[in-house]
């Protein structure tokens, strides 16, 4: 045997286990037996459970510590949350950009963490304070105004860290398993599952066990639990540093800078006719992005790839590669505007499902009231009980059925998430006329504090489908924006998926605002009079589901003629 061939059989095993397009941790060209998939994942996985504890730990019963220690009022402790709100799920689009365009996911990871970190020890500190003061010293109505802005300060450094930590890791995480591995797809598309049954099992776990120790015996532990948490969290990521796959940027130029400079060549040369250069003289270069041409856009993106001789030296042109990721990004966008509305739903359950609940029977039998708030676990419980059952068992089902790997196709899954959280709703507009009938059979309507003779249990059905809708669409909407972003832009990707909730919102207090101006003029009752026996959150209800299915319909129209990039098996 000649020499020659025994180096290639040598190489050979070489070539055929390592990764195209990442690297490990010492920079050589990652092995798939000795890196990523869910021995990478696990350790993710695990930080994004701890990271949920630690945020929801802070944020579920935020608006006690606002109306309590604090002593603001109602209106402003609610207008306060809210801000906090809209800012954790709209800053990751920043926190994304500067991890795409600078400093690479594992280190906005580490970075953003450290401020999280931060954060969260000062805000225990703030805590502290009032029993590090003499108690001569204080004034027993107001806070000292260097605790209140200490709190805020710390406040919004923990969404800054937050804005960093949540779009990547969820990205680095998908990072770890190859789309191009026909088992390793399959394990990414497990993977967010299992990444958004972790998440609401750190939801769980903060609202069952953060919230009695805020309650009942002090912030400070509180507030010093979730710091200790995130400590733990930041370890065990670093922990799995020598097990990640660390992808590698095959063009040095800015991924934003290279899609900017498509629409603006496209933009310059929108009059101008292929004669010298066109698209076709072109074809023969790389096409990371197949199947983008379904919009009108399309023609005029092309464009971009003109110029005014037969080389590329002045700068004028774009790559193909270049324009197709600008087609990727723009695509995504009819459908991220067609799911704003949906994002509206999921603004309810910590609201108007909660206060439905304050009205009602909630006697359990057994010597004491299920609390109001309490309810919302069952959404997430339900998505925790649903989301192993409907890997192991439905997708192996729908595999068999559809002959795809994921067993629905991202975008069908999103769209019958989308359905059944519209479904809830009906069901909550049909339990709330009867909870209003109800009351007003009893003579209950001028006496908003004596409880309807009806259980909260007839609240379940809406909770527990919304928690069903959540599992599809949540995750759905999380493997889709990454999936189908462009390689270099998949934290943007991520952080768009928050943005719609984020922007939801936002639309939904917008939206409430408005009609309580509109319905409550002249003298009449609003939609959401403080007494809910006179209220109309029924109308509201179906005004919801009025809109969900215009959303709907927008969205199954642009989904139905989406193609998808063939990155991997969808």
């Amino acid at each position: 045997m000649a020499i020659s061939d025994i180096s290639l059989d040598s190489e050979t095993p070489f070539l055929e286990d390592a990764v195209e397009g990442v690297v490990d941790y010492r920079g050589v060209p990652a092995k798939r037996s000795r890196s990523g998939g869910w021995r990478s994942a696990s350790f993710i996985i695990g930080v994004e459970l701890a990271e949920r504890i630690a945020y929801y730990g802070i944020s579920f019963n935020l608006i006690s510590y606002l109306t309590g220690p604090l002593g603001q009022s109602m209106a402003v402790a609610a207008q306060n949350v809210n801000t906090f709100s809209g800012a954790g799920c709209l800053l990751p689009l920043l926190g994304a950009f500067v991890a795409d365009s600078f400093l690479g996911r594992y280190r906005t990871i580490v970075i953003a963490s450290l401020l999280y970190i931060l954060g969260l020890g000062l805000l225990t500190l703030s805590a502290m304070l009032p029993s590090l003061i003499p108690s001569f010293c204080q004034n027993i109505d107001n806070p000292p105004q260097f605790q209140v802005v200490l709190f805020f300060f710390s406040l919004y450094l923990v969404t800054i860290g937050q804005s960093g930590h949540k779009p990547c890791t969820q990205a680095f995480g998908a990072d770890q398993f190859d789309g191009q591995h026909p088992e390793e797809c399959k394990a990414k598309s497990s993977f967010f599952n299992w990444w958004y049954f972790a998440l609401c099992s750190g939801i769980s776990v903060a609202f069952l066990i953060l919230s009695y120790i805020q309650e009942n015996l002090n912030w400070v532990l509180g507030f010093g639990i979730p710091c200790i948490v995130m400590v733990a969290a930041l370890l065990l990521f670093l922990l799995g540093t020598k097990t990640y796959r660390y992808s590698i940027n095959t063009n040095e130029e800015n991924p934003f800078v290279r899609i900017g400079k498509v629409f603006v060549e496209a933009t310059r040369n929108w009059r101008t006719m292929p004669s010298l250069k066109t698209a076709e003289e072109v074809a023969g270069e790389t096409l990371p992005h197949h199947g983008s041409h379904q919009f009108n856009c399309d023609r005029f993106l092309s464009k971009a790839l003109l110029t005014l001789d037969c080389s590329k030296e002045d700068g004028k042109a774009c790559s193909f590669s270049d324009v197709e990721e600008a087609k990727a990004v723009l695509k995504l966008f009819p459908i991220w505007i067609t799911s704003l509305v949906f994002g509206i739903l999921p603004a309810q359950l910590s609201t108007f499902f909660t206060k439905q609940g304050i009205t009602m029977d909630r006697s359990t039998g057994l010597g004491f009231d299920i609390p109001a708030a309490s309810l919302q676990s069952l959404n997430t419980t339900t998505i925790v009980i649903f989301i192993p059952i409907y890997d192991r068992i439905l997708v192996p089902i729908a595999r068999h059925l559809t002959r795809k790997p994921s067993g629905l196709s991202m975008l069908q899954r999103i769209g019958t998430g989308m359905f059944l959280y519209i479904i809830s709703m009906v069901i909550a507009a049909l339990i709330e006329v009867k909870r209003l009938k109800k009351a007003e059979e009893q003579g209950l309507v001028d006496t908003p504090n004596v409880t309807i003779p009806m259980s909260v249990w007839w609240l379940v059905p809406q909770y527990v489908l919304s928690g069903v809708g959540d599992a599809l669409a949540m995750v759905g909407f999380q493997e889709f924006f990454y999936d189908q972003a462009p390689n270099e832009l998949r934290s943007v990707g991520i952080a768009l998926n928050l943005s719609i909730f984020g922007l939801g919102s936002f639309l939904s207090s917008f939206l409430i605002s408005a009609i309580d101006k509109v319905t409550g003029g002249d003298g009449h009752d609003s939609w959401f009079n403080d007494n809910l026996n006179k209220a109309h959150l029924d109308y509201f209800y179906w005004l919801l589901v009025g809109l969900g299915l215009l959303g709907l319909a927008g969205y199954l129209y642009f989904a139905k003629s989406y193609i998808y990039n063939k990155r991997g098996i969808v």
